[in-house]
């Protein structure tokens, strides 16, 4: 039952020579790797306009400067990561960058960094795509939590039957939305140009402004540059794109800044003309909408496309997040589970445990996760920093044939980069304080995992191990719970292993069951021994391992081994074992951590 609904939505296994196929092309790359990115102009710009409200709705005006101090940070993250691309063309991004220039620590910072913010990627994304479905309708606002729970839900099935199929689905919504966009912001200029738009709806530039400062102003950057978060993610998902990838890689991130900067560019200067104020309920993009098409088609069709986008934008985190975990994990700072594909030749479990963390985030923040929105951008700018500055290292110390542009994109990024997470972090310490909290537990973690891989790899290598007992006879325990077909089968493997000595081990609740037992066990099976363990407290498991340490001892001094044989019986139908005590599910989870005892399970099938 279980396989053939694991079929149906996620479809057949793919082989492991059928990888080539799963490879994107630009135009699907394009799509699954932008929607973070170009689904922040949906935001990005009602976050400089919420911090310019605090002065005036006057101050306004100062969007556009700001506007453009995030292009040019745009530009210069675009030139660096397509840097990036081809000098790490296997993937990895901002981990990989930090770790080979500045140091393993600065990697893991960086790693951990991109890990948490690909959580809240998916978090914030469904719970702003969410929010925008709402502000189209309002009577589903107290339903948004769920709402938002089952986009999660679908996003992560779409993910797990492959990199390609999810492409070709999502690539519609994310082309939709940037007509959609196009179209807003044509029409929106043409309205401008014929005089639609009277000019005292906004306040004209350079006003002078009582209580502007340059510390709001940097503030206003700072959070507007919330809308270049996701713009590292092609530089990590290198391996998804088809031959020649880096060079695919490439475009496909110009294209991204191109298509980012005209639409961010757009809102922003829509925005200003109109004189949009931000609301609570009604978010930036809608207002515009409305004010050029009023509540018809086109309004309800950016709604609806904006909405997409934001909720499908979580893709970017379900492309780059598995990549990412992949090369922690072959580095051995996380579970090697996380480098296992799946049926469908995808990374599987980083698909669900991002899945898994991204919907507790919502339900726990109420699916109120524009408070997220600071920590999620400081989470991007700190690996923005780290992989600026390690290219710039990289540039010192290689110095190939014209470095020194290269080192000079590197180093504006750097700076801005540096300067807007350092504006986060003095504007909203209240709001991002919890990177200080989970960044070194996360890099404690990294480290504690390692140090096992490294323990467990010194203690099973041969070189290094210490050298084995010899084995001088075997002594079997079998627990038995009556005379029955399992017992029997359980009992005639025992003795084929030829054994120095098999014990049967019966725990009976009452003295007269006990006598009982012997005597029919005499009958039965009079050569193999048998010791009955009388249990007053009803517990089998104790008096069992109280046994099997006293023989365990005994057998060490001799240097024989103690095997416990356990039999079972396996019901036709897998619910049927709810209707059974589990009690030799129990023995065996309590004598798998006992050291030197061998645990065996015999099982025996029933036939209906």
């Amino acid at each position: 039952m279980v396989s053939k609904l694991k079929r149906i939505l996620l479809g057949r296994p793919l082989k492991s020579t059928e990888l080539g196929e799963q490879k994107l092309r630009k135009t699907k790359a394009l799509a699954i790797l932008s929607s973070d990115a170009l689904s922040s102009v949906a935001y990005g710009p009602e976050q400089i306009l919420l911090v310019l409200v605090t002065v005036s709705a006057a101050a306004f005006w100062y969007s556009i400067p700001i506007g453009i101090g995030v292009l040019v940070l745009l530009l210069a993250l675009i030139l660096s990561y397509r840097q990036i691309i081809y000098a790490y063309s296997r993937g990895g991004g901002a981990y990989v960058v930090s770790k080979e220039n500045l140091g393993l620590s600065y990697g893991l910072v960086a790693g951990g960094s991109l890990l948490v913010d690909y959580i809240l990627t998916v978090a914030v994304s469904v719970s702003a795509g969410t929010d925008a479905i709402t502000s189209a309708f309002p009577s589903l606002h107290e339903h948004k939590v769920s709402i938002a729970v089952v986009f999660v839900i679908f996003i992560t099935i779409l993910n797990l039957r492959g990199v390609t199929e999810s492409a070709s689905v999502l690539a519609y919504p994310v082309y939709l939305f940037v007509l959609a966009l196009f179209i807003l912001i044509a029409v929106g200029l043409y309205d401008i140009a014929t005089g639609k738009i009277p000019p005292e709806s906004h306040t004209a530039i350079g006003t002078p402004v009582a209580g502007i400062s340059l510390f709001l102003l940097l503030r206003a950057f700072a959070s507007g540059s919330s809308a270049l978060t996701g713009v590292e993610a092609i530089s990590n998902a290198i391996p998804n794109f088809k031959d020649p990838a880096p060079r695919n890689a490439s475009r496909t991130l110009m294209a991204m800044g191109l298509l980012l900067a005209v639409l961010f560019s757009g809102i922003v200067f829509l925005a200003y003309y109109y004189g949009v104020t931000p609301k609570a309920q009604v978010t930036v993009v809608s207002q515009i909408a409305e004010m050029t098409f009023g509540r018809h088609f086109m309004y309800y069709f950016i709604q609806g496309t904006t909405a997409l986008i934001l909720i499908l934008a979580a893709n970017t985190g379900y492309s780059a997040f598995p990549l990412l975990a992949v090369n922690l994990a072959k580095d051995k700072f996380i579970p090697r589970m996380f480098t296992v594909r799946g049926d469908r030749l995808g990374y599987s479990n980083g698909i669900i445990i991002l899945g898994i963390l991204s919907i507790l985030l919502i339900v726990v923040f109420g699916g109120e996760t524009e408070q997220l929105i600071p920590l999620y951008a400081v989470g991007v700018f700190i690996p923005f920093t780290l992989s600026q500055t390690g290219m710039i290292v990289k540039w010192f110390r290689q110095k190939p044939p014209g470095w020194l542009p290269k080192l000079l994109i590197n180093l504006t990024g750097a700076l801005i980069s540096f300067i807007v997470s350092m504006m986060f972090f003095i504007t909203k310490f209240s709001q991002v304080w919890p990177v200080l909290v989970f960044l070194p537990a996360i890099i404690y973690l990294f480290h504690r995992i390692k140090k096992h891989y490294e323990d467990v790899g010194e203690q099973l290598r041969l070189a290094t191990c210490e050298p084995v007992a010899p084995i001088q006879g075997n002594v079997i325990i079998v627990p038995v719970s009556g005379i029955t077909h399992v017992v029997e089968h359980s009992l005639n493997y025992a003795q084929s292993l030829k054994a120095e000595q098999i014990i049967a081990v019966y725990v009976p609740f009452e003295r007269d069951e006990e006598m009982r037992f012997e005597e029919k066990w005499s009958k039965w099976k009079p050569e193999v021994r048998l010791v009955t363990l009388h249990s007053p407290y009803r517990s089998i498991i104790q008096p069992l391992m109280r046994f099997i340490d006293s023989v365990q001892r005994k057998a060490n001094d001799a240097h024989y081994q103690v095997t416990v044989i356990i039999p079972q019986f396996i019901p036709k139908k897998g619910w049927h074992n709810i209707l059974h005590n589990q009690t030799s599910l129990m023995i065996r989870t309590r004598l798998l951590f006992r050291k030197d005892v061998i645990v065996t399970t015999v099982p025996y099938h029933l036939k209906k």
